[in-house]
C-alpha cells in the first residue's frame, strides 16, 4: 500500500474550505487505495483529515513527538501511533513512512514539514512528489516567495516546476500519483 504523507493545521484555520478540503483528501485516500501518514493529532485540519481517511477505509498512521502529546490530543483511533522523542524524528520518520508529500492550509509546522521535504528533495535525498493543495489560493503567497528566489538567482526554476500544485481535491486525486 501507498502512503500519503499530510502535512497540515493543528487549527482548522477561518475558512470553511479548508475543513472540507481536509475530509475531503482523507476520503479520497481510502477511495483512491493509499494510508495516510500524518501528525497523529485529533484537532484541527489534522483530525479532520485522519477521521475522514479512518471512515474512508485508509490505513491511518501517526507520528507524534512526545513533547505534544498533550498539546495535539493524540488521536486514539489510528492503525498506528509512533511516538517519536522531536521534531527532527517526526520529520525523519515520516520520510521514511510516505511515498508522496501533500501541505494543506497550516501554520508554522506545516510550512517547516513542507520545507524539509523540499530540501530533501533538491538535495538529492529524496525524488518522492511533493503536492500542496492550495485551497482558496492559501499558498499564494508562498508560492511567491520561491518566484522571487528564482527571479534573484537563488532557487533552479526546476525546483520550482517539480513542486505539483492543485486548487482541489478533485484535481489532486486525478494526478497520475494516483491512478489504480
Amino acid at each position: 500500500m501507498k502512503r500519503l504523507c499530510v502535512f497540515c493545521g493543528a487549527r482548522r484555520g477561518l475558512r470553511a474550505e479548508y475543513a472540507e478540503a481536509a475530509a475531503a483528501v482523507g476520503q479520497g485516500l481510502g477511495r483512491a487505495g493509499w494510508g495516510l501518514v500524518y501528525g497523529g493529532g485529533q484537532v484541527g485540519l489534522m483530525g479532520i483529515v485522519a477521521d475522514a481517511a479512518l471512515a474512508a477505509g485508509a490505513e491511518v498512521t501517526g507520528v507524534l513527538p512526545t513533547s505534544l502529546d498533550q498539546k495535539e490530543i493524540v488521536h486514539p483511533g489510528l492503525h498506528r501511533m509512533e511516538h517519536v522523542g522531536s521534531l527532527f524524528e517526526r520529520k525523519a520518520s515520516m520520510m521514511q513512512l510516505a511515498d508522496a508529500f501533500l501541505a494543506l492550509p497550516g501554520g508554522i509546522g506545516t510550512l517547516d514539514e513542507l520545507l524539509e521535504v523540499v530540501a530533501w528533495r533538491q538535495l538529492g535525498q529524496s525524488d518522492k512528489p511533493v503536492m500542496l493543495l492550495n485551497t482558496a489560493g492559501y499558498f499564494e503567497p508562498w508560492l511567491e516567495g520561491l518566484r522571487q528566489a528564482v527571479r534573484e538567482g537563488f532557487l533552479d526554476q526546476h525546483e520550482l516546476t517539480r513542486l505539483i500544485v492543485v486548487d482541489t481535491p478533485a484535481g489532486l486525486f486525478a494526478r497520475p500519483e494516483f491512478a489504480v
